[in-house]
């Protein structure tokens, strides 16, 4: 799929992030693909999608584009998404659609520039690049170093993005009055009234995922407040 292909496919959309963390009862290529199936049967357009195996499974059973990443640590590093040509490499062998990374002002493993990451994509591949930012300047130097859409995905993630109000909205609304490129409406987004509001404002479309696809975390918020409820009766 093309860039106009993938863009007219998701113009207005949903876009539903199904990932699981080791250690979450969901995690595994055999769960993840079920729920992107579901995501899809809901109206998904796309799917996100964390590491190889869980990407490879959900490409064979939706057949839809897949936006690929890979959450990596590294000591003294504070860039996860795709932090490296390493973890670039492997989303490639495992044809994701699009590879979505990291593209703060955050330093990366082996001082590799974002620059120099996007020229890597470019020269191995036809992937689409998804550059997950947390503040405008951060959206504006990722669009001038070369991905093809920005993703609010990190507002409120970064040290220095840590006490904004989610979600951010006059982020969204700010790139979208200044960007060239499609800006991607992702980041607690809790609600459908969330979304609307996000395309409201410009987004070319909304990505949304422990909303859909993260039942203990789900499960939880109603939870607290059942328990909160009783505890109040009983005052």
């Amino acid at each position: 799929m093309n860039k106009e292909e993938f863009f007219k496919k998701i113009k207005g959309q949903l876009i539903v992030s199904c990932q699981a963390l080791p250690g979450e009862p969901l995690h595994g290529p055999q769960f993840m693909s079920k729920m992107a199936m579901a995501a899809k049967e809901g109206g998904a357009v796309s799917i996100r999608a964390n590491g190889v195996e869980d990407i490879k499974a959900i490409k064979s059973l939706t057949q839809l584009p897949v936006i690929g990443l890979i959450k990596r640590h590294y000591p003294g590093c504070p860039v996860y998404i795709t932090p490296s040509k390493k973890e670039i490499q492997d989303l490639i062998d495992a044809k994701a659609d699009i590879i979505a990374l990291d593209a703060t002002n955050q330093e990366r493993p082996n001082l590799e520039s974002l620059e120099e990451i996007v020229q890597y994509i470019r020269e191995n591949s036809n992937c689409l690049i998804m550059g997950d930012i947390s503040t405008f300047e951060e959206g504006m130097a990722a669009e001038k170093a070369g991905v093809d859409m920005v993703s609010t995905t990190l507002s409120s993630y970064t040290s220095y993005t840590k006490d904004r109000v989610v979600p951010d909205f006059p982020l969204i609304e700010a790139l979208v009055q200044n960007s060239l490129i499609p800006v991607i409406a992702e980041g607690n987004i809790a609600t459908p009234m969330e979304a609307a509001k996000a395309l409201e404002l410009g987004a070319h479309a909304v990505v949304v995922g422990t909303a859909i696809t993260r039942p203990q975390i789900i499960t939880k918020q109603f939870f607290e407040v059942v328990r909160k409820t009783q505890i109040d009766r009983v005052k």
